[in-house]
């Protein structure tokens, strides 16, 4: 246990719990986030695609008391009955064609039945962000071809601008109550060539989307991120025993101390060149008159023959 003792250190300590909060929210809101979206995507384009090749039926036939029911959406129906006149609102911050756009909202009275929400579909703003002039929607009984939608949350309250009632999201309840109607829970999206109809909106594209992938890859990501916790402690690990290794060969590889050493090495005579006065004294000695043995001597050597 001594070896993870480091592991107990503040820096450590912090590096772990990060690495452990965000795999927590890579399994518990990132990933779940994505498959979500890519769930409800998926569910969305099967709903299309469905109503594209079935025919229209009555708006009786799907309507409740409650509104349309979610697997109803994007059903084609028809509609016979009358737009509420001077009721028109606009839905703000929309997009068409990667294009700033409103969207006109009419409430419709269906015969014998409740009122709705219709779209009649986009105009373009004018002179920067103002809302242009639109034709009203037609008086008197009409029969509409139109899609079930179903309602979009409330973000903010209406506003009125340029003497028009604006609102950011198509909520029937919200929208009710500026204009003075009870509308049910749901609108109808007009198709093309319709009474009252303004700009189309298309139906969105049915591709999946990246949310799948998207979705894996923050599960990965909370596999990997205490993997590589777990890589870099070993890593730590192995590198405080190998600096201990080495430090142990070290110093069983180093020789016994000798006494002697502890002086310090025997200083050398530093060699120099012998002095003019030095080299007289040599040559005023070797001329000096020599002992009584001295010709025993070179007589031996062979000196005075």
């Amino acid at each position: 246990m001594r070896k993870l003792a480091f592991l107990l250190r503040p820096k450590w300590l912090v590096l772990a719990a990060v690495v452990l909060a965000f795999a927590f929210l890579c399994f518990s809101v990132l990933a779940p986030w994505q498959l979500g979206k890519n769930t409800s995507t998926s569910e969305r384009n099967d709903l299309i695609t469905r109503s594209v090749d079935a025919d229209p039926v009555p708006i009786s036939d799907i309507l409740t008391a409650d509104g349309f029911p979610a697997e109803d959406e994007w059903r084609r129906v028809i509609a016979t009955g009358s737009y509420v006149a001077d009721s028109d609102v606009l839905v703000r911050l929309r997009s068409i064609r990667d294009q700033p756009a409103y969207e006109v909202i009419t409430p419709f009275v269906i015969d014998g039945g409740p009122t709705v929400l219709v779209n009649r579909g986009y105009v373009l703003p004018v002179e920067g962000t103002r809302a242009p002039e639109f034709e009203a929607a037609p008086a008197g009984e009409v029969t509409l071809n139109a899609r079930v939608r179903q309602a979009e949350g409330t973000s903010r309250e209406p506003i009125e601008d340029d003497g028009r009632l604006q609102v950011y999201n198509i909520n029937p309840e919200q929208i009710g109550a500026a204009v003075g109607v009870d509308a049910i829970d749901g609108y109808l999206q007009l198709d093309d060539a319709q009474p009252g109809g303004l700009g189309l909106i298309e139906l969105p594209q049915t591709d999946a989307g990246p949310y799948l992938s998207y979705g894996l890859q923050w599960l990965a990501f909370g596999i990997m991120a205490p993997l590589g916790l777990a890589y870099f402690a070993r890593a730590e690990i192995r590198e405080r025993r190998d600096s201990r290794a080495e430090l142990a060969d070290a110093m069983s590889g180093e020789p016994d101390a000798d006494p002697e050493d502890d002086a310090g090495p025997d200083e050398e005579e530093e060699f120099t060149l012998p002095t003019r006065r030095e080299k007289r004294a040599r040559a005023r000695a070797a001329s000096r008159p020599t002992t009584p043995s001295d010709p025993r001597l070179a007589d031996r050597y062979g000196k005075n023959r």
